[in-house]
């Protein structure tokens, strides 16, 4: 796989090593570019991608590995694959290893953002593709830079990938690429470490004016040479995702989850996935709700449990959201599990939660709650909650977003916090 920010040269470093070494060369922009101009006047679902890519923004995910695997089934005696411009966050590099297979490697090319936004409107002049329009330029790589740090420290949990300087001359960047495939795929080639290999700072510079994505990859492997971290370390974050109604919950945790690779939890579907399974607790569970009986604490509690134990062995993190509701809940986890690893609280005011309340109930059922009503839930969780927020400030596990922000910008926070461990 070769990773890179929009304009790195990731399809020029790609052709080079497909001609080099044999391989096929997949361009996943090229594909989705060729389907979304044969499909877009008469598919809707094709006309929909192409707005969205215009935009600078992500195709969906099941299209892109849908379109991945069916390239790959039409070339089964291949000597090997290059696939550039994938995976773009971690919740396709799990998808992709789910359906497809684990990479043997991941390239990835380190660009100062200077440069990328340079090439990028260079082309523009020069090929005039629909995605390198000015808005989308800046919104790829937003994007681009949002998803790089949780989608590298994957990588680099695995030791799978291989970061180099793409700030150079296109020669001199194959030259590094080369030495690594046969150092990495072909050691019999005896081949010698790459010299110009990126190396892992002991600091980073933060005063600098202008903010690169190389800077970012700094910081990315600074992260794992100063806290010692490897996978015999690895422990799985456990994220708690505290906040009143309407303060958009729901929403950022799916964001957490699509774009972080994090599994979002919520009792209500744990509850609702052991109804199902028919199992003997699932039967259990279900006299007790059938008789009008309340669930035990240490029922729901128990459900919660395996699945962080479940989580823990598959190295993947959980987002729970809507727990705990209170302190006694909070204990009783810390007693059985541990501490979270973070507790994120979106702050809201009350008179926003029962403004969007109010929007969300009128756009769903064509009515709402009495303005009164609504209101006396918000303050409800604001004073319940007090508690809670104070005990984890304590802990100094807390981190405090405002919620009173747009969504993309709400999330923008909580990357912030997800760098810091």
């Amino acid at each position: 796989l070769c990773l890179g920010g929009p304009g790195s040269g990731k399809g020029t470093q790609c052709m080079k090593i497909a001609e080099r070494y044999k391989f096929h060369h997949v361009s996943v922009g090229e594909l989705l570019r060729k389907k979304m101009i044969h499909n877009a006047t008469s598919n809707r679902k094709w006309s929909l991608i192409a707005k969205i890519i215009t935009n600078g923004e992500l195709a969906p995910q099941e299209t892109t590995i849908t379109e991945i695997k069916q390239k790959i089934m039409k070339i089964p005696d291949a000597n090997g694959i290059v696939i550039d411009g994938f995976p773009r966050d971690i919740g396709q590099a799990l998808s992709f290893e789910d359906q497809i297979c684990t990479p043997d490697l991941v390239v990835f090319l380190a660009c100062t953002n200077h440069r990328l936004k340079e090439r990028l409107h260079k082309r523009a002049e020069q090929q005039g593709r629909p995605d390198d329009n000015p808005k989308a330029i800046d919104r790829r790589l937003t994007n681009f830079k949002q998803n790089t740090i949780p989608l590298v420290k994957y990588f680099q949990e695995r030791e799978l990938i291989v970061t180099l300087d793409a700030d150079r001359d296109e020669e001199e960047v194959f030259c590094d690429i080369s030495m690594t495939l046969d150092n990495k795929l072909f050691p019999s080639k005896k081949a010698e470490a790459v010299s110009s290999m990126l190396k892992i700072p002991l600091s980073l510079d933060t005063g600098e004016k202008h903010d690169t994505t190389l800077a970012y990859c700094y910081q990315i492997l600074n992260f794992f040479h100063l806290t010692g971290y490897s996978t015999e370390q690895k422990k799985s974050k456990i994220i708690f995702m505290i906040g009143g109604p309407g303060s958009g919950k729901s929403l950022q945790c799916e964001q957490m989850e699509e774009r972080l690779g994090l599994q979002h939890v919520t009792l209500a579907g744990l509850l609702c996935a052991e109804l199902q399974s028919h199992s003997n607790q699932g039967h259990l569970i279900q006299d007790i709700l059938e008789r009008g009986e309340q669930l035990l604490q240490g029922t729901l509690l128990e459900l919660l449990c395996d699945v962080v134990e479940s989580s823990s062995k598959q190295g993947k993190g959980l987002v729970v959201s809507d727990f705990p509701t209170d302190l006694r809940w909070a204990k009783e986890f810390e007693s059985k599990v541990g501490e979270p690893s973070a507790v994120i609280v979106l702050r809201c005011s009350v008179d926003t939660m029962s403004r969007r309340l109010q929007v969300q109930r009128r756009s769903t059922f064509g009515w709402s709650d009495s303005d009164r009503l609504l209101h006396t839930r918000a303050e409800s969780f604001c004073s319940d909650s007090q508690a809670l927020v104070s005990h984890y400030e304590n802990k100094s596990i807390l981190h405090m977003i405002d919620a009173e922000r747009s969504p993309d910008e709400v999330f923008s926070q909580i990357c912030q916090v997800m760098e810091t461990f």
